[in-house]
Order: C-alpha cells, then structure tokens, then sequence
C-alpha cells in the first residue's frame, strides 16, 4: 500500500471473503485492496476502450521498427 490509509469498517459476506482470501492466498486487507484495485483496472480498461476509433495515430512501423535499441 502507497499514499493515505483510510480506516473503514465494512460489513461483507463471510463466504465471499473466504474464497476471495482462499484465491488471493491473503490476508483480508490485502485482498479487499487487490479487489479494489482490480475494479480501478477495469474502469481505466473500460475509458481506453470508449477511444476505440476516435485516436488518429500516424505511426510508421518499418521506421518504428528500425529504431535503434538501448
């Protein structure tokens, strides 16, 4: 965890905090913040998504691909 902690308390059901737990191999604080960072994912994925045809990219691959390397 990075930046501010935010103390909350949560009411969640005890059967989907099990498998949630059981899958992330975690303690409850670390999974409820890979979940909600999953979800952060997901809504970027789903804004990148909506551009989808509205970016017009001029993008010379040979000459890309030619580019020297580090």
């Amino acid at each position: 965890m990075t930046g501010a902690v935010k103390r909350v308390t949560v009411n969640l059901p005890a059967e989907l905090l099990a498998t949630a737990q059981g899958v992330s191999k975690m303690g409850i604080t670390e999974t409820l913040v890979e979940g909600l960072e999953l979800i952060a994912r997901r809504r970027a994925a789903q804004q990148a998504l909506k551009l989808k045809g509205k970016l017009s990219l001029r993008i010379d691959l040979d000459e890309s691909r030619e580019r020297r390397r580090r």
